[in-house]
């Protein structure tokens, strides 16, 4: 069919990977992250905003081994470069879009 992909599905019961690169380890760690966000430090994740906080939360996964310098650093760089945001612009304001 067009459009589907294959999906290499792994039995939990027989092995935890195939050896050739598959497994869920990794979305099951950045989904369990995203969840302790919630509850931590964001405390409600709004329907309509959830992708931008899945970005971040990739964002901190990507970088998690780097020095918290180097985190402030890049971050400061991107937020220097980037144009107001189509979300959050007068977020605050709760202003219509």
């Amino acid at each position: 069919m067009q459009g589907r992909f294959d999906v290499a599905r792994i039995d939990h019961g027989a092995m935890y990977s195939t050896g050739s690169g598959v497994y869920t380890n990794g979305a099951e760690e950045f989904f369990s992250r995203m969840r302790r966000a919630e509850i931590g430090h964001h405390h409600h994740i709004a329907g309509p905003y959830l992708i931008r906080y899945a970005q971040e939360a990739s964002w901190r996964e990507d970088r998690r081994r780097n020095h918290n310098g180097q985190q402030v650093t890049a971050l400061a760089g991107l937020a220097m470069a980037s144009r107001p945001s189509v979300d959050w612009c007068g977020y605050w304001q709760r202003q219509a879009r």
